[in-house]
């Protein structure tokens, strides 16, 4: 169970949150919640695809692996066998995964930064590996206000996201899909329970949706998901090097 605790300079004076890559942090999972303003970082390497949230919406979604809790972005050479600290095999994190251990909780009525201390990247004491949060004397470390800026912005990702996925749903912009993958090996395996922009639909809409998508800048993002699920191909050919090296 998390145990979230709103940060503050004097209870965490020592923490220091370890900033490596791997599974042992949380980091093997399948799926990274996003939203659309991040999908011009994203498109250059994961496909975006849309998830049904229990409340019957959608939530857009950075496709790390094909498989449940399998990040296949996480490259399993072990630069480190003691730690088993992993490189991350592309250029940009997303915000979601980079964030951990922080997220934002709600302290009398506005949002504030907290951290899970449960937290496998946290650590405490001076002599802690990782970076730590506050200077000697009480202020916020480079690290920290970075962290803060990138929760910041996920926070008001994440709730901006209710008018694109609105906009996408009364355009009837959102289709499912499934993806059977056969790989090198001969084994198979099906993606499922997503849904993508229905390109065919986006085509024929009329210029005055086309417009109102655009002012939103809600037309761009549906383009980069789209183009994004180019990816789906080297998602695919990741798993056969992982299966070969396994081998």
């Amino acid at each position: 169970m998390p145990q979230a605790v709103l940060l503050n300079n004097i209870d965490h004076h020592d923490l220091r949150v370890i900033t490596a890559r791997g599974a042992r942090y949380g980091d093997d999972t399948m799926l990274a919640p996003t939203f659309f303003r991040e999908f011009r970082d994203l498109q250059a390497y994961y496909p975006i695809v849309f998830q049904k949230t229990a409340q019957g919406g959608f939530q857009p979604m950075a496709l790390l692996g094909l498989r449940a809790d399998e990040n296949l972005f996480l490259d399993k050479r072990f630069l480190d066998g003691r730690n088993q600290i992993q490189r991350w095999d592309a250029h940009y994190l997303p915000i979601a995964v980079e964030r951990l251990p922080f997220l934002i909780g709600i302290a009398d009525d506005e949002p504030m930064l907290h951290i899970d201390l449960d937290h496998p990247r946290v650590a405490r004491g001076a002599a802690a590996e990782g970076e730590p949060l506050f200077l000697e004397h009480g202020g916020t470390t480079a690290f920290l206000q970075r962290m803060a800026s990138m929760l910041r912005a996920l926070h008001d990702g994440l709730r901006d996201n209710a008018g694109f996925i609105a906009a996408l749903l009364r355009h009837r912009l959102l289709e499912p899909f499934t993806l059977d993958i056969r790989l090198d090996d001969r084994s198979e395996l099906r993606l499922t329970g997503f849904h993508t922009i229905y390109e065919q639909r986006l085509r024929e809409l009329d210029g005055t949706a086309l417009h109102e998508l655009s002012q939103a800048g809600y037309l761009e993002a549906a383009y980069m998901a789209m183009a994004s699920m180019s990816h789906l191909r080297d998602l695919i050919e990741r798993m056969n090097r992982r299966r070969a090296a396994d081998r």
